[in-house]
């Protein structure tokens, strides 16, 4: 008997944790319910894919949307819009906006204000402070949180944590893995005459190597003693590396595209303060220790650190200008760019993009395209050349310092949940994204 279902992409190659090669994908209800040969089959929708890659559907780790608090600079619904125009189908969204999601009512504040205004699906980090420890274990279970975010060094907004005994009564409250931003707010705060004004290229000499190097010596020592689960974000230095190889039974690692494209002095002599951000982009020994350690497989997880300001704000002089950049919806772009010219294979990005996410996360119903997943799938044309322009970035901010930049390889569509909610560079179905859920806190 023939199959029958709501959506069938036809012709197409399918990318997925078991390889790559030609399969059609069934949707029904929103579920993936068939992979493979489905030539008999009918369906209410019939896409024809051929020459396009289909990919389980990128989710991004990291972003920050600024909503509550800096609406001038993103909310939830632009930057869920920038999400989708590039083919991104899940973010985990930073908790220090203002207020603070350091709490319940602050969490379901940030569900509510998503409910039917996200385009994508969602969940969000509560911020692990010392005052909040003790709540943390029930905090970290409740529905649409993706787990307790911990700043080591000060970065936008007031979360910090600088100590090793506060990270230390942190990590031994909580169960889940706690994502965390590795520099030493002591030598920040030393080294902060270093800051010469108006000179961006400071930035990497205050916030230098040692000030990552320390802190995440610490966090991995601390860690190591609570026997806890950790996740260091946005490494920036080919010095951490050899740190978090010996820690790899608790520690999993995310790298950024900003990390493995720009580098220092060159990006602050082209783009100024629009390449500023925390952790610096470096020198370029230290991309490429980072490619090195793509290519081995000590990175678990690609995410882009979204973290949008207005043109403004980043044109005051440094160090006034804020660090930060959009980065959502250039990710997978840059990435099938990078990829095209040979530095990593098209499994490496579905890992790194999907998979590697499920993993270290726990991500129920997502990060496979696999029967019975949710049928979130991302759409790409391996060969096809744009140009990142102004025009076609979503984000309230307005700029991409990869403005101008040609990649090889493109997002086509996003499709969540069967639903096509990007195709071909349009918004087709707004507002329909919904809080992700995981297994630590699913009942039953």
């Amino acid at each position: 008997m023939a199959q029958n279902f709501d959506l069938l992409f036809k012709g197409g190659t399918v990318a997925n944790h078991d390889g790559i090669g030609p399969r059609d994908v069934g949707v029904r209800d929103g579920k993936i319910a068939a992979v493979g040969s489905l030539g008999s089959a009918s369906a209410d929708k019939v896409v024809d894919a051929t020459g396009l890659h289909i990919l389980p559907g990128v989710i991004d780790t990291q972003v920050h949307f600024r909503e509550p608090g800096a609406p001038d600079k993103e909310d939830l619904e632009s930057g869920s819009h920038a999400a989708v125009m590039g083919g991104v189908t899940a973010v985990f969204e930073m908790p220090n906006t203002k207020p603070s999601t350091t709490n319940a009512p602050a969490l379901e504040d940030k569900l509510k204000r998503a409910h039917h205004r996200m385009h994508c699906d969602h969940a969000f980090y509560v911020g692990g402070t010392e005052e909040n420890a003790d709540e943390l274990p029930e905090l970290e279970q409740l529905p649409g949180c993706c787990g307790v975010k911990v700043f080591m060094g000060s970065s936008t907004g007031t979360l910090l944590v600088a100590g090793d005994e506060g990270v230390r009564k942190i990590l031994t409250r909580i169960k889940r893995r706690a994502a965390f931003h590795s520099e030493d707010e002591f030598r920040l705060r030393e080294r902060r005459e270093l800051v010469e004004m108006g000179n961006v290229h400071t930035h990497p000499v205050w916030r230098d190597v040692e000030t990552a190097v320390s802190c995440t010596r610490r966090l991995l020592a601390i860690a190591k003693e609570t026997k806890s689960l950790i996740h260091v974000l946005h490494i920036s230095t080919e010095d951490e590396l050899p740190l978090l190889q010996e820690c790899k039974d608790f520690a999993t690692v995310e790298v950024l595209p900003q990390h493995l494209t720009l580098s220092a002095p060159e990006c602050y002599d082209e783009w100024g303060t629009l390449t500023q951000q925390n952790p610096p982009i470096r020198e370029a020994r230290h991309r490429e220790g980072l490619w090195r350690a793509v290519a081995s497989g000590l990175i678990d997880v690609m995410g882009s650190d979204h973290a949008p300001h207005t043109l403004a704000e980043k044109d005051q002089p440094y160090p006034k200008s804020p660090s930060g950049m959009p980065a959502v919806q250039t990710m997978l772009p840059l990435l099938l760019d990078h990829m095209n010219a040979g530095r990593l294979s098209l499994e490496r990005v579905v890992d790194l993009t999907s998979h590697g996410a499920n993993r270290v996360f726990g991500i129920a119903g997502k990060g496979r395209l696999a029967v019975g997943y949710d049928a979130d799938l991302t759409v790409v044309d391996l060969k096809r050349k744009e140009t990142i322009t102004k025009d076609w970035i979503a984000s309230r901010a307005g700029w991409s310092p990869f403005e101008g930049k040609t990649v090889t390889g493109w997002p086509v569509g996003t499709i969540i949940r069967g639903q096509t909610v990007m195709w071909e560079n349009e918004l087709v179905t707004p507002s329909q994204g919904e809080p992700m859920r995981f297994h630590s806190s699913l009942k039953g």
